[in-house]
């Protein structure tokens, strides 16, 4: 049985393993161009959890996508780059790419009953994982899996196995598709809302397992959710995202106990485990991306708005290493 080991580049916490640079992906074209995400740039340094932060439609999943040049083809990437180990990954060829997706970032998707194939077992799957990148047989592959599953607490590894995905509840469905995203030890997990529609127990386990695997395997964790309450404990940093733009980004504690910027006001107020009491509220809806706002896309909807946060695009201020876009805050 082959024993995990964690990434040697964990001795070198703190250096950046992913770089999104000036991201820029629109959907459809003129007049009814969707700029989906428009301008968004943060940084995954090694060893650490992001948290990528923002309400249904702020950008989250289709940045997650772009990571992994799994963007669907009415997607077009006009403008950014995006740097794993420093090397440009955003106009890799395809083969390129497969050989990165998987080994190097692994994906945990929402609903992983949707994407595990109920004609195979779960074991076979995460074994096929093994086999296409690894170059390995069957038995060793399978030697593998049983100690994957053992990893991310599958009580009675040899018999889940054997089981096909309909067999599984929520929660034991998710642990096998982070043991497919985990099972070639890459640098970074990106995983998009990986405790939707799961009970309040079994995401906190969820969460609480994503959080040991970082630190035992070295792993990098890019988290993708709208919920404010789930990142408390967990990441390292936190991006606010807002009408695919950044809105603010500063390590956890910052955001919980002094948030800057008033779309993170809300957010936090939505959740259930802030820090801070806030009677702020936000009415409306998220701009119309086809024709955003000429200022700050929260200013349709933000009650400290002033005249000119619907006219001039905020310039990015922040204390220390955190930065907000808001014309009141952050100076």
């Amino acid at each position: 049985m082959v024993a995990f080991q964690a990434k040697d580049q964990i001795k070198n916490v703190g250096e950046v393993l992913l770089s999104v640079r000036n991201l820029r992906i629109y959907y459809g074209r003129e007049p009814a161009l969707i700029r989906a995400v428009d301008g968004v740039s943060f940084d995954i340094k090694r060893g650490e959890i992001t948290a990528l932060v923002g309400e249904s439609g702020s950008g989250k999943t289709t940045i997650a996508l772009s990571i992994l040049s799994l963007l669907p083809p009415a997607a077009k990437i006009v403008e950014g780059d995006i740097l794993f180990k420093g090397r440009s990954i955003l106009h890799l060829k395809s083969r390129e790419m497969q050989r990165i997706r998987g080994k190097e970032i692994g994906m945990v998707f929402q609903e992983p009953h949707s994407y595990l194939n109920p004609l195979i077992k779960v074991g076979d799957q995460v074994a096929e994982t093994l086999i296409l990148h690894e170059n390995i047989g069957k038995e060793e592959a399978r030697s593998r899996v049983i100690n994957i599953f053992e990893k991310v607490r599958i009580a009675d590894p040899q018999r889940i196995y054997h089981y096909y995905p309909h067999q599984l509840s929520g929660g034991m469905a998710q642990r096998v598709g982070i043991s497919i995203a985990i099972a070639c030890n890459p640098s970074l997990l990106v995983a998009d809302e990986p405790t939707s529609n799961l009970d309040l127990t079994v995401q906190s386990q969820i969460l609480h397992l994503l959080k040991n695997l970082s630190k035992e395997l070295g792993l990098s964790v890019l988290l993708i959710t709208h919920d404010l309450g789930v990142v408390s404990g967990l990441a390292d940093r936190v991006v606010i995202v807002y009408a695919g733009k950044v809105a603010e980004e500063a390590d956890v504690y910052s955001i919980y106990t002094n948030p800057q910027h008033p779309y993170t006001e809300v957010l936090l107020a939505s959740s259930r485990v802030a820090k801070i009491k806030s009677n702020i509220e936000a009415s409306g809806f998220l701009p119309d991306l086809r024709n955003p706002p000429a200022g700050c896309r929260f200013s349709t909807r933000c009650p400290y708005v002033l005249e000119k946060c619907s006219s001039e695009p905020p310039e990015v201020r922040g204390p220390n290493n955190s930065r907000v876009y808001c014309w009141l805050r952050g100076g």
